[in-house]
């Protein structure tokens, strides 16, 4: 998300710099999201085998001093996909290395630099593979993709730039969701494709609060809802809105300026992303908007593999 000192704008999306705020209007705020009791099982009544909680923590350490770990523990999901880390690998703090129940970790970060992007995911049971990147280099160097392979599908960590403020990076930002769709399809026609992370896009207006105030703003631009559209067409399901097309005031990001969470000013930026072929596999998809740690909060995939 952009930052402003320690602090993030209202409209933005994305890294350490990111869009001029907008005129936010008036209006009443978004409804306050309320997340409805989870659904165990697919429409068939297949009970859920695998929990994927993501959550873009907003920097490592701080996240652990909110008692983020804590949560975790509490959500026990069986493999935990983290954005925005801000961590090299060999700087984890010792307190998320011994987390209970995830001894399987692989962290990526940016390259020389530190403190910047980062991804790690951690898994209960041992990957069959893991890979780090998407295979080009213009971006692999940022420490934003890592994958693990399990033996029904692969599990896909992700943390998508940002175009910037004044749109100064929509050029490289389309460029990485080019590459990173090719990325996809190609795992994607070896066995289905969990994707979750920050993908810093809110796809429909449904999907923020103030869409008109921010047709401009990086997360919003017509050509990054466009990238997320591609990205559905090529086969793929926003696990969320397929469960809940029209549920409003559903969002995962809010800046940390003029009580924007409680007031639930907000934007759907993370997503579970799965293989259309995943679809039937589906039992849910949580919104755990009520946990702090973070200004993201949590969200978990159920299914029933």
């Amino acid at each position: 998300m952009p930052k402003r000192g320690k602090k993030k704008e209202e409209n933005g999306s994305g890294d350490e710099a990111g869009p001029a705020p907008a005129k936010a209007p008036k209006a009443s705020p978004a409804p306050l999201y309320e997340d409805p009791p989870t659904r165990e099982a697919t429409p068939e009544g297949r009970r859920w085998t695998l929990k994927v909680t993501s959550w873009n923590v907003d920097g490592l350490r701080a996240w652990l001093k909110k008692g983020g770990a804590k949560w975790v523990q509490e959500e026990a999901p069986d493999v935990l996909c983290l954005q925005e880390t801000k961590c090299a690998a060999s700087a984890v703090p010792a307190e998320l290395r011994e987390l209970p129940g995830l001894p399987h970790q692989f962290w990526s970060s940016a390259k020389d630099r530190p403190g910047y992007s980062g991804v790690g995911l951690l898994a209960r049971t041992e990957p069959l593979d893991v890979t780090y990147g998407i295979g080009d280099p213009e971006h692999d160097v940022d420490g934003r993709v890592v994958t693990a392979e399990f033996p029904s599908l692969f599990v896909v960590c992700a943390y998508v730039p940002n175009a910037g403020r004044g749109l100064v990076r929509l050029e490289p930002r389309l460029r990485f969701d080019a590459a990173f769709l090719r990325f996809l399809r190609g795992l994607d026609a070896r066995k289905p494709v969990l994707l979750c992370g920050d993908l810093n896009v809110a796809h429909q207006e449904i999907d923020l609060c103030h869409p008109r105030a921010n047709r401009a703003s990086a997360g919003f631009t017509p050509q990054e809802r466009e990238g997320f559209s591609k990205l559905l067409d090529a086969g793929f399901v926003d696990s969320f809105r397929h469960l809940y097309p029209e549920a409003r005031g559903a969002f995962t990001f809010w800046t940390y300026l003029g009580a924007a969470r409680a007031r639930n000013v907000g934007w759907r930026l993370d997503y579970a992303v799965v293989s259309r072929r995943l679809e039937g596999a589906l039992c849910d998809c949580k919104i755990r908007n009520t946990v702090q740690g973070s200004d993201h909060c949590p969200i978990t995939a159920l299914l029933a593999v």
